[in-house]
């Protein structure tokens, strides 16, 4: 369902994101993939068997973010699926937080995907279909542990702006949707302890590829019903009651 389409997707060197550059590669779509981390960025395109093209980027800046997106068009013909990934957290009391640190985490985190969407856009709505964004939000738009002020703000933004910009953009036939992951471990997953699986509903700590199957759900044309969601992905963690015993 995805052979030929270009994809977008921000912060892709690593965790999350360089999964999800792989995992459409594999479904035969052309991808574009962003990132600071030149180094890891170039490993991504050297050991992906598909169609991949990295551009270093600078989600803060409004004029690399409109150069990521005119090359994507540049080298692939157009722009068929976004997904805002990019994101950097910092765990600090809120005593001791500066300014320039809230504004690099919501610059990062939440302005990036407000320009990331808006240049996007400019590239889907002149496809006979429209297209698809996803933005990368995270359950602590909702829940919180303490000193994650400025990450639960800008993810609790990314929710927001992700219905708004469903409405705005419904005309042009674009669908806008975001994932809330839970517990996604990209590290080592055999070094997990048993009670990290069993804390869980689901049993199990979640993966990569399990986000990149809701990317696949919320970005196939098919579901163009779906927009303006926020899907939890979070083996049922913040659906679940918990008392000390």
């Amino acid at each position: 369902m995805f052979r030929n389409k270009t994809v977008v997707i921000t912060g892709a060197a690593n965790g999350i994101g360089h999964t999800l550059a792989k995992a459409y590669c594999q479904k035969g779509a052309n991808v574009i993939a962003a990132d600071l981390d030149e180094e890891s960025g170039r490993k991504l395109t050297d050991t992906v068997n598909g169609s991949i093209h990295f551009v270093k980027t600078d989600v803060r800046k409004e004029d690399e973010i409109i150069k990521l997106m005119k090359t994507a068009d540049e080298v692939f013909g157009g722009i068929d699926i976004l997904i805002n990934n990019a994101g950097v957290s910092r765990w600090k009391s809120p005593y001791d937080l500066s300014a320039d640190e809230w504004d690099d985490i919501i610059g990062t985190n939440l302005r990036s995907v407000f320009l990331g969407s808006r240049e996007a856009a400019k590239y889907m709505r002149k496809n006979e279909n429209g297209g698809s964004i996803i933005n990368l939000a995270s359950t602590r738009a909702t829940m919180s542990e303490p000193n994650s002020e400025a990450y639960a703000a800008s993810k609790g933004g990314i929710v927001a702006l992700t219905h708004a910009l469903s409405v705005s953009l419904s005309k042009d036939r674009i669908t806008v949707n975001a994932i809330s992951p839970g517990w996604i471990e990209t590290g080592n997953y055999e070094e997990l302890r048993e009670i990290d699986h069993l804390q869980h509903p689901s049993k199990r700590v979640g993966k990569p590829d399990d986000i990149a199957r809701a990317c696949f759900y919320l970005s196939s044309s098919e579901n163009d019903f779906v927009t303006g969601i926020n899907l939890v992905v979070d083996g049922g963690m913040t659906r679940k009651m918990i008392y000390e015993e």
